[in-house]
């Protein structure tokens, strides 16, 4: 099911078939033992730092490709289509959510220091904002960073942070002005693994997303460089708020290309599947539920690459990019619910990627800001 996008240009369309390639040539031959693993090896982004995937947003005078949002979706849809999600995880909170903190608000000094080696990907990044009691509240952090000489003292916890046992930096965000409203005193920061005060202090087993290592990081007496400041003090909050809209879209971007695989791998099953005679795509309930799926996929990608396009032009997205985000989290589980309920007995089995999707599909309307956020968010624009 290949996209009908007005906005796929001749280099957005190499830049997909290049992610297919890499995708069925360097993740779906070895994702089941990553799985195991649990966790994705550095060997496979410094692959995807060779064929340039990590620049694709990066300025030209950076060394990068310096193209936009249509980039990141078309390759965060291909890499949804390898059914690995925890591939596309690691992959995305990389490239496309610690990333651009050093690209777009990092200091020349910052990002000559790190912004090659992330490039490359013998740098791993990772997005420390949440916290235990501090998920899509990004204000309710209660991780401190008090200035003291030319260093920033860290204490707190960060929660469910991918990459977080395998990254070589973190992408920190910290409260650093306790006295004015919570939302205008939080600063970011890079900080490298190995720092003294900052450890790893377990990995967490998740339902779905097996492939991504998640990890808690506790932050004891941590001293940062004040030369590790991201962008403006006590600005964080305002910048992690513009990079929710390129996470949120990415994330839909994966789930839309999660639920186009998914009807694919179905629609061949039922094609060739046999009960009571005949196979079952010849069953019209389960041909109609089939085609009702496929035509709301459809309208999703619509929506997605038009929020992409309005992104790029530099115009407000939020209504849209929430929508998406929204309705493709609720849509890819729709689908998985009903692909399993067409392989039968075989799509509950672990040997099967549909029942692997399934799980993976679960955290959409979770991740990167809850369902009833994004919906909130939508009311706002009411």
């Amino acid at each position: 099911m290949e996209p009908r996008s007005i906005y796929e240009t001749e280099d957005l369309a190499a830049i997909r078939a290049e992610t297919r390639r890499f995708v069925e040539n360097e993740v779906v031959p070895y994702g089941e033992e990553w799985e195991a693993d649990g966790r994705v090896p550095r060997e496979l982004f410094k692959k995807l730092g060779e064929i340039g995937l990590f620049g694709l947003r990066v300025s030209e005078s950076r060394g990068g490709v310096g193209m936009g949002h249509l980039a990141s979706a078309t390759v965060a849809e291909e890499f949804g289509k390898s059914t690995f999600g925890g591939v596309m995880a690691s992959v995305a909170v990389h490239g496309e959510l610690a990333m651009p903190y050093v690209y777009r608000y990092g200091s020349p000094e910052l990002q000559d220091r790190y912004l090659p080696g992330m490039m490359t990907g013998d740098l791993i990044g990772a997005l420390a904002v949440s916290e235990p009691d501090a998920g899509s509240d990004v204000a309710a952090m209660k991780t401190r960073a008090m200035r003291d000489g030319d260093e920033f003292v860290v204490n707190g916890a960060k929660m469910f942070i991918s990459n977080g046992a395998s990254c070589d930096v973190v992408v920190l965000s910290a409260k650093t002005d306790l006295s004015v409203a919570p939302h205008r005193g939080i600063s970011l920061f890079l900080v490298e693994k190995g720092t003294r005060g900052f450890s790893v202090s377990r990995t967490l087993d998740k339902h779905g997303w097996r492939s991504s290592d998640t990890a808690e990081l506790v932050f004891e007496d941590c001293r940062v460089p004040a030369d590790n400041l991201i962008g403006e003090p006590d600005r964080g909050f305002y910048a992690i708020m513009r990079n929710f809209q390129n996470e949120r879209l990415v994330l839909a971007a994966a789930a839309l290309g999660e639920a186009r695989k998914a009807l694919e791998m179905t629609v061949a099953y039922v094609k060739s599947r046999r009960a009571f005679g005949k196979v079952l795509w010849a069953k019209q309930a389960i041909r109609l539920k089939l085609a009702d799926l496929a035509a709301s996929v459809e309208a999703g990608g619509q929506l997605l690459y038009h929020s992409a396009w309005l992104l790029d032009q530099g115009r407000g997205a939020v209504r849209e990019v929430s929508m998406v985000k929204a309705f493709m989290s609720e849509l890819v589980n729709r689908v998985l619910y009903s692909c399993v309920q067409f392989h039968g007995g075989m799509g509950y089995m672990r040997e099967s990627p549909i029942e692997r999707m399934s799980r993976d599909a679960r955290l959409h309307p979770i991740g990167g800001g809850a369902t009833e956020v994004m919906l909130e968010e939508i009311a706002k624009k009411m």
